[in-house]
């Protein structure tokens, strides 16, 4: 990868763990980073059971096979660089929080985009 370092996406109850994302996301997402022009901050990659459960995330989380990342997005600015070149990388499943961006590449997921609450 040109844009990150593989601990970037430990579960922080996992030293490296970041070893255990798929390759596919991490590629599109180094493109998606090439794309937008500006640093993506990662604030969640693989985690493990016991991470997910403290987060509240749910029990089929994507994260949980590494399969999805979340980045840090944190002003408008950020996320009209951001969001669009997800896209242009070839992202087909991306939602929108107050504060982050997800990306999965979870094949037993159907496309879409969408809001958290």
């Amino acid at each position: 990868m040109r844009y990150f370092e593989i601990s970037e996406f430990d579960s922080p109850d996992q030293p490296g763990s970041g070893v255990l994302m798929n390759e596919i996301l991490l590629i599109i997402l180094d493109k998606a980073r090439e794309l937008a022009k500006i640093p993506f901050k990662i604030n969640s990659g693989y985690r493990t059971i016991e991470h997910n459960k403290a987060v509240g995330s749910s029990p089929t989380s994507s994260h949980l096979k590494g399969l999805a990342a979340d980045i840090s997005c944190l002003t408008n600015t950020q996320l009209t660089a951001i969001l669009p070149a997800l896209i242009r990388a070839g992202f087909t499943r991306i939602g929108i929080g107050r504060s982050f961006v997800h990306v999965d590449v979870d094949g037993a997921k159907p496309d879409k985009i969408w809001l958290y609450d």
